[in-house]
């Protein structure tokens, strides 16, 4: 094996009870780093085999390392960690990939041609009994597609394990996910950093040994971790659709008059959830925008347009101003039914519209205001930055 410093190239195997593959998954790696001519090193990273994956690993000289926290993110980034390549190829130690392609995945990034080289059974071939009929149909076209929606992502296979990238491209991603959605995280970061990414054909063969996955407990995961990392669609998107309904409803509509839709009349009750759905609506915002600022600062996202025009024109005065603005109204309407309240002499009162619509305005202010100064506290690097006026 060459020396550390001499080494290009680092094959990563994460391993789990894989005695039935994890040999025959060795020795394809060894002859196809053989006919690449370069010095490469094949590192299996053992997430607590109780079986004899370790030593059939050792003896065929393979370097094994140990992450002793469960997960398929947790077993990777420890590979990466350990890794002493220029350039990383992930593979399965389950005998389900083609390695005999590494070379097809190691020249693009060798060429300057691309960062992040992602594998796709579905343009490769898949072989009867290598993906589940609900896996290949359903469940993966499914979790692409969200993928593609939320993230912009151009691929056709979000989830092949077999993947390519050059080590100082993963350091600038700043993985932080543990289970399989670890593969999703990947691609978002890399997107995010402007990567430049390639995908190409790889066959798919049935496992050898017992699957790990879980497939609704890890489709959740996936699932989870992109709405967590798109606050747009989980945040901003329904809130905003919640708070306009509410205010156009609350004010435009039903501030001096009932409402009649197909024949009903809407009044009183319906102001009510008007008002549930417009204050609602904008707390739901200011998560989104909590959210998209401590991902800024905290490095997952590395450029928001969303963001950049909102630092452009937020800052905490005018926040604090339109606050005021909103709960000063409120104030004035709760003012003008105690007006109508002295001038009956404290007597019987009907002015359940008007005072719906102070509440809501009141406290809409009263957010606006606190969520300007919480936002500000937050934004302080960006602003430092020059992001802001």
């Amino acid at each position: 094996m060459a020396n550390k410093e001499d080494i290009v190239l680092s094959v990563l195997m994460p391993c789990l009870n894989e005695e039935e593959a994890v040999g025959e998954s060795i020795i394809k790696v060894r002859e196809a780093i053989q006919k690449l001519k370069v010095n490469a090193e094949i590192l299996v990273i053992d997430n607590g085999s109780t079986d004899n994956s370790v030593e059939t690993a050792k003896n065929l000289g393979a370097r094994v390392v140990f992450e002793p926290q469960k997960g398929y993110g947790n077993a990777y980034r420890k590979g990466f960690k350990e890794a002493r390549g220029k350039y990383i190829v992930m593979a399965d130690a389950d005998a389900s990939y083609d390695v005999g392609k590494i070379a097809e995945f190691l020249q693009p990034m060798m060429n300057k041609e691309a960062d992040f080289v992602m594998g796709s059974r579905f343009k490769g071939k898949i072989y009867p009994g290598a993906m589940p009929w609900a896996n290949r149909y359903i469940g993966n076209p499914i979790l692409t597609g969200i993928l593609k929606y939320l993230f912009g992502v151009k691929i056709s296979d979000a989830h092949c394990g077999m993947r390519a990238i050059t080590k100082e491209a993963y350091q600038r991603l700043h993985i932080i996910t543990t289970g399989m959605e670890f593969a999703s995280e990947m691609i978002v970061s890399a997107l995010s950093h402007k990567l430049k990414l390639l995908e190409i054909p790889v066959d798919y063969y049935p496992r050898k040994g017992k699957s790990k996955l879980v497939p609704f407990k890890d489709a959740w995961r996936h699932i989870r971790f992109m709405l967590l990392f798109s606050p747009t669609y989980l945040f901003l998107a329904p809130g905003l659709l919640l708070f306009l309904s509410g205010m156009i409803i609350l004010t435009v509509m039903m501030l001096f008059g009932t409402l009649e839709i197909a024949g009903r009349v809407w009044d009183i009750h319906f102001m009510f959830v008007s008002s549930l759905l417009a204050i609602l609506g904008l707390q739901i915002v200011n998560l989104g925008f909590y959210a998209r600022t401590y991902s800024l600062n905290h490095g997952f996202t590395q450029e928001d347009k969303t963001m950049s025009r909102f630092w452009k024109y937020f800052n905490l005065e005018r926040g604090l101003f339109l606050g005021a603005v909103m709960f000063l109204v409120g104030c004035g309407f709760n003012l003008f039914i105690l007006w109508k309240w002295v001038s009956v002499d404290f007597g019987p009162l009907y002015e359940i519209r008007r005072a719906i619509f102070a509440l809501t305005v009141t406290v809409i202010g009263a957010q606006t205001i606190f969520s300007s100064f919480f936002l500000s506290i937050m934004g302080i690097n960006i602003e430092s930055d020059g992001k802001t006026e």
